[in-house]
């Protein structure tokens, strides 16, 4: 049966305005990009002001109970704000419409009008139609064996860098993650139409690019693995660096990591998720690796790149997990030595594995102070981490400067990612400058140019 995608100039002179708020990933940032494009072409303008929108979207998130409530509060704050006398479509888009399709429609105090799932966004034209003009609960939540996007050109704000997803879903069914449900099976985009974005992305001005999958170095596309795919994106003139994220510890062949050693254009920084530092909890995760194949791992990267920053995902409080397994994780994390890691305490997601096998029966005060204690640490490793860079030189990507910084200052990252603020000199966004760290926060570095 053939899709027929509704056009509102069609029917309507008034052009319809769209407010989208994006949580989450920089795969829901790069999906919010695609969205803006699909819907641009349909004649829908998109606001910055939510007060000033006929449509109010939310791309969400999956992982973490806390973006569930989030988005519910949102959404209630919104239809609060509005009132009767000024009604607003809401349509909730992304991995929470995947996940909890049924609940966002059958809440009636949350007046949901449509959903749309992270491989139907193409459809968002004919849904809204349907729920604005025929006045019916619209959604489309249906996963792809195949949608890429690799047609649409994402609508990017200015900047230097820009997200580009060169592969869609997972086949790694960790226990604890919702993603192989909520985005489907493993796809990969050819090597030529990445390639083709990154041309088009240096004539808009950006510098650096940044690959992005669910499990981004398992991208294959026939015969043709990560290492190529980074390989042919370094060769367009007018990049200056590439990122990747996020990797999973399987997916690391020498070729790679021997590409990134002498590659100038792939930066040294590799973000390496551990969530656990037991092997028991690592074999009930589903992770496919234990804590000894982990450190090997890590040797490996260092050796072949010795000055590779390596950052980190870890989860306290999985199911089951003992004072003394907690501790296996502290140990890890004080022999790597990461030079920065995201923690999480564990928040069960309906339809996981994790939610069907194991009870959540770790108590959230224990969850609470494991957690501080392992930040506690960390922070201690990234603050003596970024005081060892005091004196080094390094090369720096200029970026626009945060609102919560001063004006006489810029801001910039250095090839592991890491922030260095120093006073501003007449350099602009984009530009590549080298400093001198003159000082070190467990946050940032700060600088003086060379």
């Amino acid at each position: 049966m053939s899709t027929v995608f509704y056009n509102p100039m069609i029917n309507s002179t008034l052009q319809k305005k769209v407010f989208l708020e994006t949580y989450g990933c920089q795969m829901n940032e790069y999906d919010s990009e695609l969205v803006r494009s699909i819907l641009k072409k349909e004649n829908y303008a998109f606001v910055a002001d939510e007060s000033a929108a006929d449509i109010v979207m939310l791309n969400t998130c999956a992982i973490r109970e806390h973006a569930h409530r989030k988005v519910y509060g949102r959404v209630h704050s919104i239809r609060h704000t509005r009132g009767k006398d000024n009604p607003v479509m809401i349509g909730i888009l992304g991995c929470m419409a995947t996940n909890l399709r049924q609940d966002l429609l059958e809440d009636r105090s949350l007046k949901i009008d449509f959903i749309a799932g992270p491989d139907s966004y193409k459809r968002l034209p004919q849904l809204i139609h349907e729920a604005s003009d025929e006045g019916q609960k619209s959604y489309d939540v249906t996963l792809s064996e195949f949608e890429t996007y690799s047609d649409i050109n994402p609508s990017r704000k200015e900047g230097v860098n820009a997200w580009i997803a060169v592969m869609r879903g997972c086949n790694n069914f960790c226990t604890f993650c919702v993603v192989p449900y909520t985005r489907g099976r493993e796809r990969s985009r050819s090597p030529e139409n990445v390639v083709d974005e990154v041309r088009r992305l240096v004539t808009e001005g950006f510098k650096q690019v940044t690959l992005l999958g669910q499990n981004v170095n398992s991208y294959r596309y026939d015969d043709y693995d990560f290492a190529y795919l980074m390989d042919e994106v370094s060769k367009v003139n007018g990049i200056e660096r590439i990122r990747f994220t996020s990797p999973h510890p399987k997916d690391f062949p020498d070729r790679f990591l021997e590409l990134m050693a002498v590659n100038p254009k792939i930066c040294k920084h590799i973000h390496l998720p551990l969530q656990a530092g037991n092997n028991r909890v690592l074999d009930m995760m589903n992770r496919t690796y234990t804590k000894e194949e982990f450190l090997n791992l890590v040797d490996k990267i260092r050796t072949k790149i010795p000055k590779v920053a390596l950052t980190t995902d870890i989860i306290v409080g999985f199911p089951t997990e003992t004072d003394e397994e907690f501790e296996d994780t502290l140990k890890l994390v004080a022999k790597v030595q990461f030079d920065s890691a995201f923690t999480f305490k564990y928040s069960e997601r309906q339809g996981t594995v994790a939610s069907k096998k194991y009870p959540d029966d770790v108590p959230e005060a224990i969850k609470t102070e494991r957690i501080m204690r392992l930040n506690e640490i960390q922070k201690e490793i990234t603050f003596k981490k970024n005081q060892e860079h005091i004196g080094q030189e390094f090369q720096i990507l200029i970026e626009p400067t945060p609102k919560d910084k001063p004006s006489t200052n810029t801001v910039g990252r250095t090839d592991g990612n890491k922030l260095v603020i120093l006073p501003q000199n007449g350099h602009k966004m984009g530009d590549l400058i080298k400093v001198i760290i003159t000082d070190a926060t467990p946050h940032s570095l700060k600088g003086i140019i060379k």
